[in-house]
């Protein structure tokens, strides 16, 4: 495996540092509303990046926390009348639902916020202890003058962090004694949820979440750690001056960070009207493995473009590997898997493996697999192909969705779509509604459905058939 380093700025030869099992951190949601597109491009790289490194032979042990004490999750609860439990529990379960629709396998541990203050207090204490930190009005700040590797993973020096905007976290009215300092714990305002601390009442900055949960669950060094490029700065770098201020090793060895998604060119904004949710888009009639495709079809360290037409052709993509499946499913003829399958087999198998391999070049990945399919077809439309031929290439596409894991699917399900759409079409041929009828024929060709009206009513059949 090989991967860009955000750290060292280079594509690298990646092993874990004990040769087997990887220790991986992603940053996940604050989980104060349902998560958006942009969002989840993110969360599935991660998916995509733990189940390329197990296919590869790797064990991954990784870790994605829930953030459930901040700003938003506070005053969220606050306006709903509601605990900061018992708000955040419906955020957690909804963003769980979504994991699910989208297939993204369950981390090897959650950790929310909210359950790790004591190993947060205990790694402040120690930063204070160093001399890293100090105590204002019931508040502790990191010292970024104690700190000499400030700016290693951004770039950003010292002296420009202070011209350069914080996170949401960092806008506050808390005193201390240089503007680029950041917060370790904050002093309760009134009426906010708090924990006892040597300090006073207070609550964690987001920045030592991460830290404390991390090392918690995986040990001071990290063989990976996860997250969207708005992240670098300032709360990873913030997260690497803590942890090596206090534990005196490093705390990362990859860093691997996702590009934006834009939505039609632009930022995704509620104001602009193209903020998608998953369940927006689910509402809109689009598979969730649509979504899922979509979401890898440009490389994760390039930006992605997401529009509703780009979504409509990942649909037909994903449909039309479906059907191969379909089809090969049916070969019932006995028989052994003919050479020239098998050789496209190899060769779909090793480009797949080289595209993980090289920077998880998942459009590479999924390119080898529609190639396989594009090679097979034409024999399968022949019926040159049996059982034996099917049972090769159907396992080498089991073997290709434990990575992509938009293959499986449920057979009956798409031919019910179309089912429906037909009926559909019939309805709206009855009510001269030529301009929808003809729209469902535009949309089932696209997808490879040819439908044959006749006096018996309508046949449809796949057009490699």
């Amino acid at each position: 495996m090989r991967l860009y380093n955000t750290l060292t700025r280079h594509v690298e030869d990646f092993l874990p540092s004990d040769g087997h099992t990887v220790r991986m951190y992603a940053c996940g949601p604050t989980v104060y509303d349902v998560a958006h597109i942009g969002n989840l491009r993110t969360f599935l790289f991660g998916d995509l990046l733990v189940r390329g490194l197990r296919h590869l032979g790797f064990e991954v042990h990784n870790v994605m926390n829930l953030t459930d004490v901040d700003d938003k999750t506070i005053a969220g609860a606050a306006k709903r009348g509601l605990s900061l439990r018992d708000y955040t529990d419906e955020y957690i379960a909804l963003f769980h639902e979504d994991l699910a629709a989208l297939r993204l396998q369950p981390a090897w541990r959650y950790t929310r916020a909210t359950d790790y203050v004591p190993q947060m207090l205990a790694l402040v204490q120690i930063l204070l202890d160093r001399g890293h930190a100090y105590v204002r009005d019931g508040s502790v700040y990191f010292d970024i003058s104690t700190f000499g590797r400030y700016g290693v993973l951004s770039g950003v020096a010292p002296e420009e962090s202070a011209e350069t905007a914080y996170s949401r976290l960092e806008a506050d009215e808390y005193s201390r004694e240089d503007v680029r300092d950041f917060a370790l714990w904050k002093a309760s305002a009134p009426g906010e949820p708090s924990w006892d601390s040597p300090w006073g009442p207070g609550r964690p900055g987001w920045h030592i979440e991460c830290s404390a949960m991390s090392i918690a669950e995986l040990g001071n060094t990290l063989d990976l750690h996860v997250g969207g490029v708005d992240l670098i700065f300032p709360h990873h770098e913030n997260e690497i001056a803590q942890s090596e201020a206090a534990t005196g090793e490093p705390f990362v060895r990859f860093w691997v960070h996702v590009e934006h998604l834009l939505v039609d060119n632009q930022k995704m904004s509620k104001s602009l009207g193209n903020f998608y949710t998953l369940r927006d888009l689910i509402a809109r009639g689009f598979e969730p493995m649509a979504v899922r495709h979509h979401l890898m079809t440009a490389h994760y360290r390039r930006q992605i473009n997401f529009t509703l037409d780009g979504l409509a052709q990942s649909t037909a993509a994903v449909f039309r590997l479906w059907d191969f499946m379909d089809r090969l499913a049916d070969l019932a003829a006995p028989g052994d898997a003919a050479a020239f399958v098998l050789e496209e087999i190899a060769s779909a198998d090793g480009a797949f493996r080289t595209a993980l391999s090289e920077d998880m070049n998942l459009p590479e990945a999924v390119a080898a697999v529609y190639g396989l399919a594009h090679a097979i077809n034409p024999a399968l439309a022949r019926g040159e192909l049996n059982a034996g031929d099917s049972a090769a290439i159907v396992a080498f596409l089991s073997r290709a969705d434990e990575v992509l894991g938009f293959l499986a699917h449920d057979r009956g399900s798409a031919d019910e779509d179309v089912d429906h759409l037909i009926a559909e079409r019939n309805d709206a041929r009855a009510n001269k509604d030529y301009a929808r009828a003809d729209a469902i024929r535009t949309e089932l060709s696209v997808r490879g459905i040819v439908l044959e009206d006749s006096a018996q009513g309508t046949r449809w059949r796949r057009a490699f058939e």
